[in-house]
């Protein structure tokens, strides 16, 4: 229990320098999804949480979002089905892809070849400060 409480104060601190971007985060952990929205609004950002993809996608807009973080391993809906979907409305759109497991991305390789442009993989546990970096570096690309 205090190491949680240790991880959370970690991961929901107080701002790191950032433009208001508009993030969507799809993760069928609630808790995950809870601890980086506010961690990131924290930082400036304007976020959006939903924990099922499906719902995700149906309520995706074209330019609503400027950044996703998309877990890879969902029910439903995996999250490199969900960004191929949502890139058929909206190709500006930048991702992050959030992963516990070790997933090697040629293993989607041949389903997905679009992945090959992706630059940003995050891999849990990572602290808010290290991903509104990633996320400022996502961004500014």
């Amino acid at each position: 229990m205090v190491a949680e409480n240790h991880l959370m104060q970690n991961m929901i601190q107080r701002p790191v320098h950032a433009k208001k971007y508009r993030v969507m985060i799809v993760d069928d952990e609630q808790d995950i999804t809870t601890v980086f929205r506010i961690g990131l609004e924290n930082n400036q950002f304007i976020v959006t949480t939903f924990n099922d993809p499906i719902e995700a996608l149906s309520r995706f807009k074209p330019g609503l979002f400027d950044l996703l973080i998309l877990d890879i391993r969902m029910p439903g809906m995996n999250g490199f089905q969900l960004y191929h979907k949502i890139r058929d409305i909206d190709d500006k759109v930048k991702v992050c892809f959030l992963t516990a497991y070790e997933e090697a991305r040629g293993e989607f390789k041949s389903s997905f070849p679009f992945l090959e442009e992706v630059k940003c993989y995050l891999k849990k546990p990572i602290t808010v400060q290290d991903l509104v970096k990633r996320l400022l570096d996502l961004a500014n690309s």
